[in-house]
């Protein structure tokens, strides 16, 4: 079982706001590290634009799975393996919104930029909560996710409301390299393979 970003971002109906980002991408080669961060980046504010307030929605793809929870317009969002329960995935992120407002308390609501600085409350909790029993006894407090229904969605196209296409978001993000964009064509190099492999697009380009 493996997290690999936990991220927390501003939606206001707007481009999503980084407010927050911890990643380990240690399983990736030296030179597939950048590409796979800013993959990672890309994925998560796509999907949490598109995770309306109040509701938790997880995209699925193989083996893999990014959840997001959206509590009033501050948004958890977590990239996990297929392995990772999903009601332990989102017990973290819910205890992960808990902290942010306790560290910030309102103050999100008038940010305008990126985060810069990293919080060191996120890089604990993407060591501590790889093991998803430290999340089950969040779980165990939290009675309020057994109340509310998680929408699954099997791939991160269903996500996108009709008439958008990921490969235009792909050339329009400020996320993503050049070298990056590229991986959409083609399956992906050898070398980028574990997570990366399911945020390439493998459309062939029309000439």
């Amino acid at each position: 079982m493996k997290i690999t970003a936990i991220l927390v971002l501003k939606c206001d109906g707007s481009d999503p706001i980084i407010l927050a980002n911890e990643t380990d991408v240690s399983h990736f080669g030296y030179f597939q590290k950048n590409p796979a961060k800013e993959f990672i980046t890309f994925v998560g504010r796509t999907v949490a634009k598109r995770t309306p307030p109040s509701q938790r929605q997880s995209v699925e793809h193989e083996e893999y799975k990014v959840h997001c929870y959206n509590r009033n317009g501050l948004c958890a969002l977590g990239f996990m393996d297929d392995h990772y329960p999903v009601r332990s995935a989102f017990s973290l992120l819910n205890k992960v919104l808990d902290e942010y407002q306790k560290s910030f308390g309102e103050s999100w609501r008038t940010v305008q930029a990126d985060a810069s600085q990293p919080w060191p409350y996120l890089k604990e909790a993407l060591t501590k909560f790889q093991d998803p029993a430290e999340a089950d006894k969040l779980f165990k407090i939290q009675r309020d996710l057994d109340e509310t229904k998680i929408i699954l969605h099997k791939t991160i196209d269903s996500v996108l409301a009709r008439g958008e296409k990921l490969d235009s978001l792909v050339e329009k993000s400020s996320d993503l390299s050049a070298s990056s964009q590229e991986c959409r064509w083609g399956p992906p190099p050898s070398v980028l393979v574990g997570f990366t492999s399911m945020l390439c697009i493998r459309s062939p380009p029309i000439d």
